[in-house]
C-alpha cells in the first residue's frame, strides 16, 4: 500500500476518560429531545421537539456508594490542587449511574483547569460550578441526559473549550427542541432549600445567578438564555434571578438563538434548525 493510500488514524481523546465497563449500563435512557442514547434503540424515537419538554425530576441519592465516593474524590481533588478533575473514572459502572448531579462542593476545586464528565448520566450542573474559576476545559460529552446548564458557568472566565453533545441541548440549533416551561413566581412560602427539580431544575436555589444576592420566592424569576459560554459551544442557560432587573441586566443572546430572555414553552418560536449560526 503506497503511503499516500494509507489509512489515516486519528487518536482517541476520550480513551483515559471512560470509566471501568460493568454488567450494567452506566447511563438511564433519555429520550427528552433528541434520538441520542447510551444504548441502541429497540424502537424509533420521535421526532425532537414533538411535545413539551419537561426538566428530568431525579433528585440525587445521598446515601448511593457512587455519590459517598464522589463525594471523597472532590475532597481530595480540593486538597491537592489538582488542575485535571475527571472522577468518573474512579467509579464503576453501577457507581456512575447513581450519580445524577455534582455535589455544591466543587466550588472548592478552584484549581482545577480541566473538568472531564464523559459519559455521565447527570442531569443537572450545580450552580457551585460557577466558584471553580481556573476552570479553562469543560467536557461532558456524550452525557445525553444533560440538557442545560447554570448561568453561573459564566463565571468561569478563563472557560475556552469545551465538548457537550448539542443534539441533547434545549434549543440546539441542530434540532430546535423547546425549552420546557419555567414556573412562574413561588408562593411567599416556598422553601428555596427544597425544590421540586422536575419545576425548578434544581432542588436549591440559594443566590441569584446575576448578582449573587440573596432570592426570596416572592422576587425569584427564572428565565433561559443562550450564550456563548467558550470558544466552542452555545449554551443553554437557566438564570435564576432575584429581580426583573437583573433579568434586564442579562447579556445578549448568542446570534441565531432566541433573542431575548424568555420563559420556554412551545409557544417560544426559534430560528429554524440547520447550520451552525454565525
Amino acid at each position: 500500500m503506497g503511503e499516500e493510500t494509507k489509512p489515516r488514524v486519528f487518536p482517541n481523546r476520550w480513551a483515559d476518560a471512560v470509566g471501568p465497563a460493568g454488567d450494567g449500563p452506566s447511563q438511564d435512557r433519555c429520550d427528552c429531545v433528541a434520538p441520542v442514547r447510551p444504548v441502541r434503540p429497540a424502537r424509533p424515537v420521535g421526532n425532537a421537539g414533538q411535545g413539551p419538554t419537561r426538566f428530568h425530576a431525579e433528585r440525587q441519592d445521598t446515601t448511593a456508594p457512587g455519590w459517598l465516593r464522589l463525594l471523597e474524590l472532590v475532597e481530595e481533588a480540593a486538597a491537592d490542587g489538582r488542575e485535571e478533575f475527571k472522577p468518573l473514572v474512579e467509579l464503576s459502572a453501577d457507581e456512575r449511574r447513581q450519580v445524577v448531579t455534582l455535589p455544591p462542593a466543587v466550588a472548592k476545586l478552584a484549581a482545577v483547569k480541566s473538568l472531564v464528565l464523559y459519559g455521565s448520566n447527570l442531569v443537572r450542573i450545580p450552580p457551585e460550578i460557577g466558584a471553580m474559576t481556573s476552570l479553562e476545559s469543560f467536557g461532558p460529552y456524550t452525557s445525553y441526559r444533560l440538557h442545560w446548564f447554570p448561568y453561573e458557568i459564566t463565571r468561569c472566565r478563563a472557560l475556552r473549550y469545551s465538548t457537550v453533545s448539542t443534539r441533547a441541548l434545549y434549543g440546539s440549533y441542530k434540532l430546535r427542541p423547546p425549552f420546557p416551561a419555567l414556573a412562574g413566581a413561588a408562593p411567599e412560602d416556598a422553601d428555596l432549600g427544597d425544590l421540586d427539580p422536575g419545576v425548578r431544575g434544581g432542588t436549591a436555589i440559594r443566590s441569584c445567578s446575576v448578582c449573587d444576592g440573596p432570592v426570596t420566592a416572592g422576587t425569584l424569576r427564572q428565565v433561559w438564555i443562550s450564550l456563548w459560554t467558550s470558544g466552542a459551544d452555545v449554551l443553554p442557560l437557566l438564570v435564576n434571578a432575584c429581580s426583573t432587573a437583573c433579568v434586564d441586566a442579562l447579556p445578549a443572546p448568542a446570534k441565531g438563538y432566541v433573542q431575548a430572555p424568555h420563559t420556554g414553552g412551545p409557544g417560544v418560536v426559534q430560528p429554524p434548525a440547520g447550520r451552525m449560526p454565525r
